[in-house]
């Protein structure tokens, strides 16, 4: 037994016996109800015990059925769930048992019984408490009564009572005589039976259409007693009755399936939602019937209550179909938004990517930018502050890298810590869209710090379909996060190697990456660039690993053979470079840090513009730092000797506008660092 059972058991073993006794009272009845009704149905039907058996049974013990089917009803409804609703049904059988009771007492041996009477008081007070008892087990079981409840209950109900009315009330009205009382009063009844069924089938459709237990014992109860009523009334219309058939225990047998549903378990409250086959069955099964009672009329008339209920139980399925189709298009709908946005930031998923990128590829309206970003640092941060935290950092990122974008193009989140940008540009956009989207994908604090690697296609010149164009940037992206991760880790050997030959050496590679560093900020490098910028100035002379000891340390000039041994060492550390993963951008840069601005550099003897940008860069930075660096075959000169020097060879072997910002920013922005660290140090 599991623990809740547990717990139900030692709650039941806490109650009082007198809890225990009223919980039991119910069942006592329901039993005592089903034992008379089976004495009841052997000798109505084999006249055991002749005629004065039969008229104990006939006139008592049939309405006992009545009476101890009423008592388990109010049993159950002195219980908490549900009481009310099973008090007023008690009341309605209670009500026609007494009745048939003064009708055996006081009518049932005259020869002309009066009519109406006090009888008919007793079984018309039937209905209106069990219409009564029906609407609050509705109340009770169904939480929300949405558009389609009421609809469907509308078309149940409007539908039997067609049916019913057209089959039962024609027929009464036609044999209807006497004063306007007994008229009334013989009308009431199939009035009454074609409310109760259309009540009950009301009921089911605001239910869902949810046949439980206590809708089954209870319905069939119902329908039972109104189906009896039904066809009583019909036959002695007819004058066909006659007592003694089985159609005399269809009133004591629908108490007895009644008694059997209060005793049932309590409904449960819930939202009820239509799905599977009652979407499709339940209104069309109706639309059938009123339809054929539709046509019906055109053969033999029927009665224009049936037909107006008919009439409007179509209106009800028309209504109804028009919230269906309209619940299904905002079903669509929601689930196409679903489809392509990311649950977590509400931003473009990776459908909603490709099928973006299919349409530019279709439509080409111009030069557009994809941008893929993924984040450095986030799995530790994940790891340190938990998911929760993760979840919400990358909302926050997400809403900022779309503030970033506004309206220029659109923003995806493709799984993971990746993000991706569709934007309207070129390549000459390219370097601020990259500043400011990376820019909105960073945060730090006190234990963590927060960037990101990108890669870019520019579209359509470097694709034309959404395949290749994710591939290009994907892989360019990954090289980048290859010189924060795996390339780094290439890179700190090969710095090794470099210190460990010439620890002079060492010393200048970390100088250049300083200076480089400073200037591609100040020229605004980020992200990829500016990794770039550093990795490659830090590995610049490792090509000077494979050159003889005598020719790097020569404290003279070389001559033309050594010279051409010195000039093929940006070469040889390409191949070095290139040989680690993630490293190829650096080794290209690496190749063209001796090229000249004036075409007479080597390897290739590029000139100007055609230079990387971040070979022109470690040029001036590695030409800065060996001037005012000892060197074997001269001393180190000043600082101002060496900017002069620079600003002399501006032009021809340096790019003239990086000679400028790298003396008026990028120094000076370097030593005030210096001085702020210096100080903290001294503080």
């Amino acid at each position: 037994m599991g623990a809740h059972g547990v717990s139900q058991l030692w709650q039941r073993r806490r109650q009082s016996p007198a809890k225990r006794w009223i919980g039991r009272v119910p069942l006592a009845c329901l039993a005592a109800t089903v034992v008379l009704f089976t004495l009841v149905a052997v000798q109505l039907r084999t006249g055991f015990g002749g005629t004065g058996v039969s008229r104990l049974f006939t006139n008592w013990l049939y309405d006992g059925v009545g009476v101890v089917a009423g008592a388990t009803c109010l049993a159950r409804g002195l219980r908490r769930d549900e009481g009310a609703a099973w008090i007023w049904i008690a009341a309605g059988v209670f009500a026609w048992t007494a009745g048939d009771a003064y009708y055996t007492i006081a009518l049932q041996s005259m020869a002309t019984p009066p009519f109406p009477s006090f009888a008919d008081v007793g079984y018309l007070g039937f209905y209106l408490p069990v219409f009564v008892g029906l609407g609050l087990l509705v109340r009770s079981s169904v939480l929300d009564f949405s558009g389609v409840v009421w609809i469907d209950g509308l078309i149940g109900g409007f539908t039997v009572c067609s049916l019913a009315t057209g089959l039962v009330l024609g027929a009464v009205w036609r044999t209807s005589t006497g004063s306007f009382a007994s008229v009334a009063t013989n009308l009431a009844y199939p009035t009454g039976d074609a409310l109760l069924l259309s009540l009950i089938f009301c009921a089911l459709g605001l239910s869902g259409w949810k046949v439980n237990r206590i809708w089954l014992l209870l319905g069939g109860g119902l329908i039972l007693f109104a189906g009896a009523d039904s066809l009583y009334l019909f036959e002695v219309a007819h004058g066909t009755y006659r007592y003694g058939t089985w159609l005399d225990l269809g009133w004591p047998a629908g108490f007895v399936l009644i008694a059997a549903g209060s005793c049932a378990a309590p409904l449960h409250r819930a939202r009820r939602r239509l799905e599977g086959m009652p979407l499709l069955v339940a209104p069309v099964v109706m639309a059938v019937v009123c339809l054929g009672i539709e046509v019906w009329d055109h053969f033999h008339r029927v009665q224009t209550v049936a037909l107006l209920a008919a009439s409007l139980g179509l209106l009800a399925v028309i209504g109804r179909l028009a919230i269906t189709f309209n619940e299904y298009l905002s079903l669509l709908r929601l689930t196409r938004t679903e489809s392509l946005t990311d649950a977590l930031t509400g931003l473009g998923n990776r459908r909603a990517l490709g099928r973006r990128l299919d349409e530019f590829f279709v439509t080409k309206p111009g030069n557009s930018l994809l941008l893929l970003f993924d984040l450095d640092g986030f799995k530790a941060y994940n790891d340190t502050f938990g998911h929760g935290a993760g979840d919400a950092l990358l909302q926050r990122l997400g809403g900022r890298l779309r503030d970033t974008v506004g309206d220029r193009g659109s923003v995806f989140r493709l799984g993971g810590d990746e993000f991706c940008i569709l934007v309207n540009g070129s390549g000459v956009d390219l370097p601020w869209v990259r500043a400011a989207t990376s820019a909105s994908l960073r945060e730090s604090g006190e234990a963590f710090t927060i960037s990101c690697s990108s890669g870019h296609a520019i579209l359509p010149q470097e694709a034309d379909n959404s395949h290749d164009a994710l591939q290009v940037a994907d892989r360019r992206m990954y090289a980048e996060k290859g010189l924060g991760i795996g390339g780094r880790e290439s890179r700190g050997v090969l710095l090794q190697a470099l210190a460990e030959r010439d620890e002079s050496l060492g010393h200048h590679t970390s100088g250049v990456a300083e200076y480089s560093a400073a200037l591609a900020a100040e020229l605004g490098l980020v992200g990829s660039d500016a990794k770039l910028v550093r990795a490659a100035a830090e590995l610049h002379d490792v090509g000077k690993l494979a050159l003889p000891e005598t020719v790097l340390q020569k404290p003279g000039q070389l001559d033309d053979d050594e010279w051409k041994i010195v000039q093929q060492h940006t070469l040889i550390g390409e191949r070095i470079i290139a040989a680690a993963e993630g490293l190829d951008n650096v080794s290209l840069a690496v190749r063209s840090t001796h090229e000249r601005w004036d075409g007479n550099g080597y390897p290739d003897g590029l000139h100007g513009d055609e230079i990387p940008l971040a070979a022109r860069v470690i040029a001036i930075c590695d030409a800065y730092d060996a001037i005012t660096s000892d060197r074997p075959y001269r001393p180190a000169r000043t600082s101002e000797q060496a900017l002069a020097e620079l600003r002399a060879s501006a032009g021809s072997q340096f790019d003239p506008e990086l000679v400028e910002t790298f003396i008026e920013r990028a120094l000076p922005a370097l030593a005030s660092r210096s001085t702020v660290r210096a100080g903290r140090a001294i503080g």
